[in-house]
């Protein structure tokens, strides 16, 4: 087994997907939902999902945080990233970007994704949080400053 065989043995797993995920932040709180469904279910994570071809990274964040929270958001600004493979093997590049709300009203709007929002403090959020987050936050990045 060289690096040959190592190579070709991982030609059959599927490529990472790209996501975004969206601190929407207000008076220094962070908003979190606790997710259901079978990727991540139970854990808090932001609002987010997966870029669309040809979409910038700022308007898939618009897009989602309005389909999934009835939010509409100011101007967007780009943060950090991860790299995190899950424990069932899904690899995923997460883009993070930050912004704050301008107008809506919260609510859940996928109640199949998500079973509630809440707005958290960043020194204390809840557990356990969702891979890409806790990735974000323990590389140091704080989306309140």
């Amino acid at each position: 087994m060289g690096l040959a065989s190592s190579y070709s043995d991982r030609l059959h797993l599927t490529p990472p997907r790209v996501g975004v995920g969206v601190f929407v932040v207000q008076q220094g709180r962070v908003l979190l939902g606790r997710r259901r469904g079978a990727h991540g279910a139970g854990t808090w994570g932001l609002p987010g999902g997966h870029l669309e071809h040809g979409e910038s990274i700022e308007a898939c964040a618009r897009r989602e945080v309005l389909e999934e929270t009835g939010l509409e958001v100011a101007e967007v600004r780009l943060g950090p990233y991860t790299s995190d493979v899950f424990p069932e093997g899904r690899h995923y590049v997460t883009l993070f970007a930050v912004t704050r709300p301008t107008g809506g009203v919260l609510t859940v709007r996928e109640p199949q994704k998500c079973e509630r929002w809440d707005w958290f403090v960043w020194e204390a959020l809840p557990d356990p949080l969702f891979l890409p987050l806790r990735s974000v936050r323990d590389a140091g990045f704080d989306p309140t400053r």
